[in-house]
């Protein structure tokens, strides 16, 4: 058996879709019929391509990472067929939840997309792995990552992900601390611990243009810190810097583009963000060659200003009503994967790296 970042993959990919399809968790009533009788409704008049791709693109990645995760591990004698058919179960079970929740519709094309995703992915996977490409990915694994890194390729593997989300500040994740404090404002309400919370003496002002730029500064190199600490050789951190670069330019753009159309998918590379990230690349180049401990050290300290700063930012009008859109309207699907990984990003990776000095320490 083999440890792989396959299945804590998988377990938070679950997660995630359990979110995304359940989600506003709210009204839940009892019909007075069978829960899977969307089995037996009549096709739907009206198709959209949007529905029909979010829809098999979603379940790709569960059925890869179940086909993988088997394959590493030798868990599952039958890694692709008990990669669909356990999709295809969840994707069922989440299905006749479904039928429970007023805002949700149940039926059974989505039911058969999401096995359809699910069985593309593990195919694919299963194809890959008779190439060869999955032993390549590992000798590429052991020679740029040190040993039991493992949470740290997960974080970066996720941080794509967590910025389709829409983010006031472009790589701004992790801003909680205003919705945080109304939902905890509200569910203390006529109750004695109302008083407990601290009051601000105004509202929330909007960063200055200096302050987002360090946001973006930091959002950006707070990534490839967490590279620097988990990559072998040093001379391969200085690849690691343009790659986080491409991809968070590139998954902000897409993000941008989903929320308000293709033609403002640049809207939000104004001054401050060119700026933020021409320091970002600096600075992770000059800490290319640094030891991986001043590179924790760095993160931490990054992490803690990069929070800090974030979260004393309001969310725009703009901005709220883009995530109005998110939680409402078609981008439903997307809401649970991206949200909660924007969120929570910065906060998970400020616990892996503390537990992995604890480990190193404790090895040492």
């Amino acid at each position: 058996m083999h440890k792989t970042a396959a299945w804590p993959l998988t377990l938070l990919y679950v997660g995630l879709i359990l979110y995304a399809s359940l989600y506003p968790f709210a009204d839940w009533r009892d019909q007075g019929i069978a829960p899977w009788t969307f089995l037996s409704a009549p096709l739907p008049r009206y198709w959209t391509g949007f529905d029909v791709t979010i829809n098999v693109l979603g379940y790709i990645p569960l059925g890869g990472l179940l086909t993988l995760s088997a394959l590493r591990t030798g868990r599952m004698r039958h890694a692709v067929l008990g990669a669909v058919l356990l999709s295809g179960l969840l994707a069922f079970s989440m299905e006749t939840l479904q039928s429970y929740l007023p805002a949700r519709v149940p039926s059974k094309e989505d039911l058969a997309l999401d096995t359809l995703g699910a069985c593309v992915g593990a195919i694919t996977v299963h194809i890959l792995e008779k190439w060869g490409a999955i032993d390549r990915w590992s000798r590429i694994r052991a020679r740029w990552f040190v040993p039991h890194s493992r949470g740290g390729i997960v974080l970066l593997g996720t941080w794509p992900l967590a910025l389709l989300f829409p983010a006031a500040v472009p790589f701004g994740l992790g801003q909680v601390l205003e919705r945080l404090e109304e939902l905890v404002a509200t569910e203390l309400v006529d109750t004695p611990f109302l008083g407990w919370i601290p009051v601000r003496d105004g509202p929330l002002e909007p960063l200055v243009p200096g302050a987002e730029m360090v946001c973006v500064m930091l959002g950006l190199l707070i990534p490839c810190l967490l590279g620097f600490c988990v990559v072998r050789v040093r001379l391969r951190r200085l690849l690691l810097v343009p790659m986080v670069l491409a991809v968070g330019v590139a998954v902000s753009a897409l993000s941008a583009a989903l929320s308000w159309g293709p033609s403002h998918a640049w809207a939000w590379l104004g001054l401050p963000a060119q700026l933020g990230m021409v320091m970002a690349v600096l600075a992770a180049l000059a800490l290319a060659f640094a030891p991986w401990r001043a590179s924790a050290a760095v993160l931490l300290l990054a992490l803690g200003v990069y929070l800090s700063i974030l979260n004393q930012a309001p969310e725009s009008p703009y901005f709220a009503q883009t995530l109005h859109a998110w939680e409402q309207g078609r981008f439903i699907r997307f809401h649970g994967l991206a949200q909660w990984l924007g969120w929570l990003w910065p906060f998970a990776a400020l616990g892996y790296v503390l537990s992995l000095i604890w480990q190193r320490d404790a090895r040492t």
